[in-house]
């Protein structure tokens, strides 16, 4: 299945860069400073995710939610 692109989701990735890009500087690639989330005068910042994309060999990723849930069941 080819990677669709993040920013349109009925369109392949072409490997353009543009979901790289700055929210608040266009012509800066995204160094993940957050200014664009640590703004003053705001209550309180989000970001939404809306998908969790995990690698097809996911071993680590498994044995992170298996940690996490191991986790959860011996707070409660």
């Amino acid at each position: 299945m080819a990677k669709m692109c993040v920013l349109d989701e009925f369109k392949e990735c072409t490997g353009c860069g543009e979901c790289e890009m700055c929210d608040l500087d266009p012509n800066k690639k995204c160094d993940n400073c957050m200014k664009c989330v640590n703004s003053e005068g705001a209550e309180f910042r989000g970001i939404e995710i809306d998908d969790i994309v995990l690698p097809e060999d996911n071993r680590e990723n498994e044995e992170m939610l298996n940690y996490l849930k191991k986790e959860e069941q011996e707070d409660e």
